[in-house]
This record gives structure tokens, sequence and C-alpha cells, in this order.
């Protein structure tokens, strides 16, 4: 396979495989006008002017037999839109998705929906009750609901179904057979996945993790072979860490990590630092190797953005700040 690399801000990153450099572009990391280069080019080339790396919707293939045998549903998709971005995913009849309750933009006509316990995966579905208890209380630990919905085309053809992103930010496809069978996320970041992903609980080891962290013990494990999205805010970042290599980052902003990938909290410094730096008093610390996906904009940082300009009573809105040319002065005038 080709070893490719990119050229951003100046600085060149890489060795990438082409997948890397496809997904890059379907979700917005890269566009037809980032440079890349891999061996035989003379000279950088943008991604539009190579035709092997053109933005396609994918089709995955049959997932390999050394991640267990649970084998999860092939679905296609593609990703529409930019800052608010939907996944539509096209299913073969006797296909199913699973999504998070509330998640579905729409549906074509032949789709089954269905609300099931736990989280809708093979091994939940065939086992016993106290299998679907379990299931269900791994998605309890996490904060996410007791229930999932399974979607299902029962038609001839092709059907489709799609899912939205929560708040602005992108739509990261993964593929778990590229990372081993197994991804861990923040909470809230799964959207959807093909049926026969297991949604599980990941316990951090590490005290300072479970009090500093933002996530306390537990994160989201995502486990099997399949397809499954998961959504972040604002601009998304990938960085291959090398063996030893670390990343230091504020704990809001890591959306996932492989399973290779050490995860720890560091104290910032100095009281002075974390008093008056704005960053709070603690960072996430990511030690390769590994794979880690990061995002500008936490939804924690949006909502305490919004929270700071709401009414904090039942005065409504306030004017200040808005450009207005008569200030306090204009409000006792209203009054």
């Amino acid at each position: 396979m080709d070893t490719w690399y990119i050229a951003l801000n100046g600085q060149q990153q890489g060795p990438f495989n082409q997948p890397h450099i496809q997904q890059g572009l379907a979700i917005g990391t890269y566009t037809k006008e980032t440079l890349v280069w891999r061996q035989g080019f003379a000279n950088w080339l943008t991604i539009g002017q190579v035709p092997e790396l053109q933005q396609q919707t994918f089709a995955p293939p049959n997932p390999p037999t050394n991640l267990g045998s649970m084998q999860a549903h092939e679905i296609d998709y593609k990703i529409h839109g930019n800052e608010m971005q939907f996944v539509e995913i096209e299913l073969d009849p006797r296909e199913s998705v699973v999504a998070e309750a509330g998640a579905m933009m729409y549906m074509s006509d032949g789709i089954q929906m269905e609300t099931v316990f736990g989280d809708g995966s093979h091994s939940s579905e065939s086992g016993g009750f106290m299998d679907k208890m379990l299931g269900a209380g791994k998605r309890l630990i996490t904060g996410e609901s007791l229930f999932t919905t399974v979607f299902t085309f029962m038609g001839q053809g092709k059907g489709s179904v799609a899912f939205a992103a929560p708040y602005p930010g992108k739509i990261i496809p993964l593929d778990l057979k590229d990372y081993n069978g197994k991804l861990i996320c923040q909470k809230s970041a799964f959207l959807c996945a093909a049926k026969g992903v297991s949604l599980g609980i990941a316990f951090q080891k590490k005290i300072g993790v479970a009090l500093f962290g933002g996530e306390g013990f537990i994160m989201q494990k995502l486990e099997g072979n399949g397809l499954t999205f998961v959504h972040a805010g604002g601009t998304i970042i990938e960085k291959e860490l090398q063996a030893g290599e670390t990343l230091r980052v504020d704990t809001g902003c890591m959306v996932a990590i492989t399973q290779t990938v050490q995860y720890d909290i560091e104290f910032v410094g100095g009281v002075k630092s974390a008093i008056f730096g704005g960053e709070g008093f603690f960072f996430a610390t990511l030690r390769g190797p590994g794979h880690v996906w990061l995002q500008s904009l936490p939804f924690s940082r949006l909502a305490g953005r919004i929270h700071e300009v709401a009414p904090q009573n039942n005065s409504g809105f306030s004017t200040q700040g808005e450009g207005s040319v008569l200030g306090a002065l204009g409000n006792l005038l209203q009054k």
C-alpha cells in the first residue's frame, strides 16, 4: 500500500495510508486543495489533482475473521454538509443500523424502527435477560439512555436512513476493523453504527483521571468489526503518536483514542497559571503509540459561552454588548 504525506500550514504530516486521506476529505479535515505527496510524484499535488483520492461513498470490505465471531452488518454511507452535518446510510434488505434515541433525521419507505433494551448488538440480542440488563447498565453508567433504536430495511432494493449531528461540528466515520476492533471515546460522542457494534464502558485506572479528567472513571468503548460514526464539535484534527510521543490537550478536546494510547491527567504547573490562565487546573496527557482524534469546540465550552450571555433572571435578554448606540440609557428609556 502506498505511503502518503500531507502538507498543512507549512508542515509535513504523515505517513498516512490512502483510506486515511479519503476519510479526512469526507469529514472536512482535508480539502481538494490540500497538498499531498507519495513516492513516484515529482512534486506535491493537490488532492483534487489525484483521482485515486477523490471523495466517494465508502463501501467497507467484508470484516476479517480475526476480530471475533460477531460480524457487524455491512453498510454504505455518505456524509452531507459542512458545519452542521448529517450522515445518510444506505441499507440492503434486512440490514440494520443502531443509533442513539433522537438522532434520526429522516428515513425512506420500508425502514422498520424498533426501540431495544441495551446497545442493540448481536450479543445482547441473542443473550438472555441478564445479558440485556448488562448491556443497558453499561449505557446507563456512561450517561446514555437505557434504550437504543434499531433501523432495519424490510423492503426491496435499497433503503436509506439519515442521522443528524446534535450541534456544530463533524461526523467521523470509523471502521473498527482498522483499529483492531476497539476504540475508546468520550461519552456522548457516539451517533450511530452498523448493527453488531457493541457499546461498552472503559474504566480509567488512575485516580487522577477519575477526579480531574472530566469523564469520571468512565469512558465509552466501541468494539466490533463494523462501521461506527462519532460526532465532535468544531474542527477535527487527527494525530498519529509514535511510541513514547506525548501530546497534552484540554480534557474536553479529546474525542477518541485507539486502545494503545495511554491517557493520564497532569497539573497545569502553577497556582497562578491555573487560576488566571483560563485553562483549568489540569490537562490530558496522551502518550503513544496510537491514533488520536481531537475537537476544537467541546460542547461543554460551547454551553459555557451560551450560559455567560444568557439572562440570569426573568427580565429578558440583555442588550449589553449588542452595539446599541444608547446602551444603558436606552434601557432606561424603555422602562
